[in-house]
């Protein structure tokens, strides 16, 4: 995989990526693909914010709750079968494609900017 195409710091700022904590895990039978449906309090500015997530191979639900993740939140609602997912979860692939999440080396508040 090669790097994208080069972009301004300007354009960097447009992509707002904020950290959260994981307050609700669902399944989510009625994806495509195995997921979960998450609950992300980012925090009294944002608020809860619900999110479709890939991550079933790596992630048990109880592992998940109270977790604190990276998503952007500024990408309009997407229709994800019978769920509006509001935030993308971010993650890097592993060596066969599965999803590892962004996480935090130490807590950080709920609505953090990654900067």
């Amino acid at each position: 995989m090669t790097a994208a195409d080069l972009i301004t710091f300007d354009d960097f700022l447009k992509v707002d990526i904020r950290i959260g904590t994981i307050i609700e895990v669902m399944p989510f039978p009625e994806a495509r693909k195995p997921a979960y449906k998450l609950k992300i309090d980012f925090g009294p500015e944002i608020g809860v914010k619900k999110s479709s997530a890939q991550i079933t191979v790596h992630y048990a639900r109880e592992d998940l709750l109270n977790r604190q993740v990276a998503a952007v939140v500024n990408f309009p609602p997407r229709q994800i079968g019978p769920m509006m997912s509001e935030v993308l979860t971010v993650g890097m692939p592993d060596n066969n494609g599965e999803v590892v999440l962004v996480e935090v080396g130490k807590p950080v508040p709920n609505g953090g900017r990654l900067f």
